[in-house]
């Protein structure tokens, strides 16, 4: 009549008595199997396939025109320091070491403000002249001045050739 209790947690099959025990595997001769050993040529193969994934460069013929992309990015960046843009709307023209530098400098930008209890205001300026080198293939390096009412400055830029797009390497705001 009673009917035995289930019980709560699941408990693994017993062997069967016929079965014989697995302790190792061995192969025919009795040896046990050895973990192959990494060669030089492998370790390389793995290397030169990490290398193959990152940031592929790309020659400076294959890509546009890098003058309207270092105006634009001027004048985010500017926008960005003074509160009035957000970083994450140029970053997929960045590097991660640019994106981070300049999310260091917002913060620093926006404590300023709080602390002197001024509101976030779109500055006014203009892109005065924009000068373009070229030191090595698939290289810009750029030097943009920027005017505004109370002072000039100057915002140097460093386009690499990454993937088949100008992103920016170095983004300095003198």
């Amino acid at each position: 009549m009673n009917a035995p209790a289930a019980s709560a947690t699941a408990t693994a099959p017993a062997p069967r008595a016929d079965a014989p025990a697995l302790t190792r595997v061995e192969d025919a001769a009795g040896a046990l199997p050895r973990a192959p050993r990494q060669s030089a040529r492998s370790v390389a193969g793995r290397i030169a396939q990490e290398e193959f994934f990152d940031y592929q460069p790309t020659s400076t013929a294959e890509l546009p025109d890098p003058r309207p992309l270092v105006e634009n990015l001027t004048r985010f960046v500017v926008e960005i320091l003074a509160g009035a843009r957000e970083l994450e709307q140029i970053a997929r023209w960045v590097t991660d070491d640019v994106y981070r530098t300049l999310l260091k400098r917002q913060a620093i930008s926006a404590r300023a403000r709080a602390a002197r209890g001024r509101p976030v205001i779109r500055p006014a300026f203009a892109i005065g002249s924009v000068i373009l080198c070229e030191p090595r293939d698939g290289i810009i390096e750029a030097v943009v001045v920027v005017n505004s009412r109370a002072r000039s400055r100057a915002v140097a830029i460093r386009l690499e050739g990454l993937d088949r797009r100008w992103r920016a390497s170095a983004i300095h705001v003198l």
